[in-house]
């Protein structure tokens, strides 16, 4: 598949941190679509413009210049709970999951380009998720549990790998 969007995100959930969740630049990708009503009556809707699993991008090699990396962080959650529904549950095999996913995006990103990664440390470190990446985010700010981490990719006389 060839994108005609300059942004993917491959796991846009609800969307809740964009400002506009119909923005016409980002390419809004995520394995489910479905609509829940919650307790407190509001509806939490998952609508990508794409059905696609971020181990598996259905897109062509360097297609992106920014991509949006927010995976599910919970691995201990009711199938049908609130939390579930709104941020996804983590399988079994996090780790490797977490590994294909970051290739993929990586694949995926133009050189030159640019990965936003979000994550929660509320049941996983940050530390034992950046073991299952190749590189070593540029930069990245915490705000509580919640660390927003930067990747770029550059040529490949990259020395931004976990090796250096």
């Amino acid at each position: 598949m060839t994108p005609t969007k300059p942004v993917l995100d491959v796991c846009c959930g609800p969307k809740m941190f964009y400002f506009n969740k119909q923005n016409d630049d980002v390419l809004f990708c995520d394995k489910r679509r479905e609509t829940h009503m919650l307790c407190d009556g509001r509806t939490l809707e998952v609508n990508p413009d794409v059905i696609a699993d971020f181990r598996n991008l259905p897109f062509s090699d360097e297609s992106f210049y920014l991509v949006i990396f927010d995976p599910p962080h919970l691995k201990q959650v009711g199938d049908n709970s609130w939390l579930c529904k709104k941020y996804g549950k983590l399988a079994q095999d996090w780790q490797n999951d977490l590994k294909k996913g970051f290739d993929e995006c990586m694949r995926v990103l133009k050189t030159n380009g640019t990965l936003i990664f979000k994550w929660n440390e509320n049941q996983i470190k940050v530390s034992e998720v950046l073991k299952c990446f190749s590189k070593k985010p540029l930069l990245g700010q915490v705000r509580g549990q919640t660390h927003w981490l930067v990747f770029f990719k550059g040529n490949n006389n990259d020395t931004n790998t976990k090796n250096s």
